[in-house]
């Protein structure tokens, strides 16, 4: 299974910052996108889906134990209408991260993009 690399793009304090561009989606089963080195409080993922008549679902991997003690909840599924744009998060770290401190997301189709935001701690 390829897995493809999230970067943060770091929210400024007091400042701002230029709309990345995000990374295009990568489709589940055979794809996934990994969040290395994941802060889930601080994480807010953009994801625009650019198809012109079909929803896609981002989904945020259950993280696995340890240190992940609230795992059981499940996956969290989001649906991105086409054309539109979503905000998912922030997350909870005792659900979501994984053991090696990433987080895990997939998507069912490539039609869109997704940028992981790091909003910044003290602010």
């Amino acid at each position: 299974m390829a897995t493809t690399q999230l970067t943060y793009a770091n929210l400024v304090p007091n400042g701002n910052l230029a709309q990345p561009a995000g990374t295009t989606l990568v489709a589940a089963p055979t794809n996934n996108m990994q969040l290395a080195d994941s802060f889930p409080e601080l994480t807010l993922l953009r994801v625009s889906n650019t198809d012109d008549d079909t929803a896609l679902t981002i989904t945020v991997k259950a993280g696995d134990h340890p240190p992940a003690l609230a795992a059981g909840q499940g996956d969290l599924a989001v649906s991105v209408a086409f054309g539109t744009t979503q905000f998912i998060g922030p997350f909870e770290s005792g659900r979501f991260v994984q053991s090696d401190g990433s987080m895990l997301i997939e998507s069912t189709t490539t039609t869109g993009t997704i940028t992981a935001l790091r909003v910044p701690r003290n602010t």
